[in-house]
């Protein structure tokens, strides 16, 4: 755990950052490892220390823009997918990265179910495969309605969401087949898909500066709501920016939330009591993706071009950073109605 010294700055930089847009984040669930996939290719790996520096520890490649890593469940192992259509397994023990997943498209997301050696993979293909890891092809196979964009599992609950803003659940005792289908409630493209730390449904966010909050089970849907985030001005105004939520993270403790964006700014929120927490002040780049670490003492989050304007609308100087917030725990807990 990060013990925050007073002397030190708000956010302390991860050293050694990636030389090119950051895609993803993730820390591991068993210590204090936090591993990143970029647009260079790479996926790399810090121990942050207690005082909240980092040292670099493993690096490894794919051989496309990596886009995606996350932890096992045991912080043994790093699995990530890229634009290379591959999905790699990286050993911390051993070193070494080996290849376990293969699609028809770039892998864009992938999480570990709750069991042994099981990855659940999604890309571009429209495809979601499901992965044993001591075998070389997938043990089962869905297709999907369009090109996966995001995905998240807690529990046995599997939420995937496509480029046509389609919503599907899957149950992990019957992974094949879904148990609900939906239509995004918020009207632009889905950015991220992120499930409650305390199970029971899931959050999702567009670029059009929104979150739903959606709950699994449909006698429970009057409590689904969605809330305007991540804009300039005021959030009625007509002539008020509107930028993405790129990111969505559930705190593991409290269940409360952090939303980050475009606009380069992230925020807590406390969905039970439909109340914001804390606001942050925004850095001069967009934040590309972000998370939590296992007890939510640390909010990771990458200051990167998030790709939203194009290959165009890169800035010339192209920097990127991973700053390492100090969580409080009067900022991220819940708060009574």
């Amino acid at each position: 755990m990060m013990i925050a010294n007073p002397n030190a700055p708000r956010d302390i930089e991860v050293t050694a950052p990636p030389s090119d847009g950051i895609s993803d984040l993730s820390f591991s669930r068993t210590s204090d490892l936090l591993a990143a996939a970029s647009w260079n290719n790479e996926v790399r790996i810090w121990e942050v220390m207690q005082d909240g520096s980092t040292v670099a520890k493993a690096m490894y490649s794919h051989e496309g823009p990596a886009l995606t890593c996350q932890w096992s469940h045991d912080g043994s192992k790093l699995a990530s997918g890229g634009a290379d259509n591959a999905g790699r397994l990286f050993d911390v023990t051993a070193g070494q990265a080996n290849q376990f997943a293969k699609h028809d498209g770039p892998i864009k997301s992938l999480r570990w179910i709750e069991g042994p050696n099981i990855v659940a993979t999604g890309g571009w293909d429209k495809a979601l495969k499901y992965w044993d890891l001591r075998q070389q092809n997938p043990i089962s196979s869905v297709a999907l309605s369009d090109r996966l964009y995001s995905m998240d599992t807690h529990g046995s609950l599997l939420v995937t969401a496509m480029a046509d803003r389609q919503i599907t659940m899957f149950d992990m005792s019957n992974p094949t087949v879904p148990f609900r289908t939906m239509e995004s409630p918020l009207k632009m493209q889905t950015r991220v898909v992120s499930c409650f730390s305390t199970g029971g449904g899931f959050a999702i966010g567009s670029i059009e500066g929104r979150v739903a909050i959606q709950y699994t089970d449909v006698k429970d849907s009057q409590g689904n709501f969605s809330f305007k985030c991540h804009r300039d001005g005021a959030p009625a105004a007509r002539d008020s920016s509107v930028f993405a939520v790129n990111s969505i993270s559930f705190h593991p403790i409290f269940g409360t939330f952090a939303t980050a964006g475009s606009d380069g700014g992230f925020t807590f929120w406390d969905k039970d009591s439909k109340q914001k927490l804390k606001v942050f002040n925004k850095q001069s780049a967009p934040i590309s993706t972000a998370t939590f670490n296992r007890n939510g003492s640390i909010y990771a989050y990458a200051v990167s071009y998030d790709w939203s304007k194009g290959y165009t609308g890169a800035p010339a100087d192209n920097k990127n950073s991973i700053m390492l917030c100090p969580v409080a725990e009067a900022d991220i807990k819940p708060r009574k109605k």
